[in-house]
């Protein structure tokens, strides 16, 4: 029998750390709890719904006035054919532990997105990325419970639409499906991701010539814990601003006042850091408050102790204000705002 909780408090369910509290709650261990769920007219008739993996991706800058689920569905298991692996996790798993499970098992393609933080349902609602490779690169497929049915369905790489952390349950479908498990597919041969800038230093720096999978995962992981904080150390949910991706024209014309502007080539134009405009704004390292952004990354906005949703929301806007000023780009937040 599901047990519904009210009135909880939501502090320890995001890496930010910010008290809010859910009018109902309750924690889903196997998929089929949510036909259960679902059956009762009460919540199926629920208009607010928060659908919670590891929390690393959101701001609650309010109670939530509905029900929030939990979603806490575990297991890892992998099939080989010659070459190929498709390896299938539990919505509820964490992120870096599906990375480690495929690094033990020497399967490759998911090395570049070590310590990730956030749940294995969450990545493809995201599209996250990181070092070069993005989930879509990787991903098979995705079981999913439609509320309105009350039925599973599965959903291939061109369902989902994926974009730069983008995808279809964030746009037509939010709200409608709850992710249950994704399959990923990888390689017994090994297949490195090494042409972004951070790990080819690195690598020089460690004087790896000749990389493995397990090589790639520890110097991703490096990287990160360099430059992003600790979650239970300070609270946060990592990068909080999307890298802006601007057509050619566009760049030509903000590269002609600033030669120096970090980008990058991508297939849909020219992406930016947005990192790196946020610091030539003055905002690394800048405390307001109880928020500020991190010391090492200009990219990630910090509760340093008992701050709102709303002083980090304010704080965001801020930085948005001072990059428009600037440089005349407009910074989406790759955060949920609750």
């Amino acid at each position: 029998m599901l047990q519904i909780h009210e009135n909880i408090s939501l502090k320890n369910f995001n890496t930010f750390g910010i008290e809010a509290y859910a009018k109902y709650f309750v924690e889903i261990n196997y998929k089929e709890e949510l036909i259960e769920l679902f059956k009762d007219p009460k919540w199926h008739d629920e208009t607010k719904r928060l659908i919670l993996g590891g929390g690393s991706n959101m701001l609650f800058t309010q109670n939530f006035e509905g029900i929030v689920i939990k979603i806490n569905i575990r297991g890892i298991e992998h099939r080989i054919n010659h070459e190929e692996v498709v390896v299938e996790s539990g919505a509820g798993e964490g992120w870096n532990n599906l990375v480690n499970y495929c690094v033990d098992w020497d399967f490759a393609g998911m090395e570049n997105l070590s310590l990730i933080p956030g749940s294995v349902g969450a990545s493809p609602v995201q599209n996250i990325g990181a070092y070069g490779v993005e989930l879509k690169d990787i991903f098979e497929s995705c079981e999913a419970f439609e509320i309105s049915s009350n039925t599973f369905k599965t959903f291939n790489s061109n369902e989902c639409k994926f974009d730069y952390r983008e995808s279809i349950f964030k746009q037509t479908l939010k709200g409608k499906y709850i992710i249950t498990s994704v399959k990923f597919k990888l390689s017994t041969i090994v297949r490195l991701h090494l042409n972004y800038g951070a790990i080819t230093d690195e690598l020089e720096k460690r004087e790896i010539t000749n990389p493995t999978i397990k090589d790639i995962s520890k110097l991703v992981s490096a990287i990160r814990v360099s430059k992003l904080p600790d979650p239970s150390t300070i609270g946060n949910a990592g990068s909080f601003f999307k890298n802006p991706v601007i057509s050619n024209s566009t760049f030509e014309n903000v590269h002609q006042k600033f030669p120096n502007i970090v980008h990058f080539i991508v297939k849909d134009g020219i992406k930016l850091a947005a990192g790196w405009l946020i610091e030539q704004c003055g905002w690394k390292g800048k405390v307001v408050g109880n928020t500020g952004t991190w010391k090492n990354q200009a990219l990630v906005l910090v509760n340093h102790g008992g701050a709102t949703g709303e002083e980090v929301y304010r704080l965001s806007e801020q930085i948005i204000q001072s990059v428009k000023q600037k440089f005349d780009l407009k910074l989406e937040r790759e955060v949920n705002i609750i």
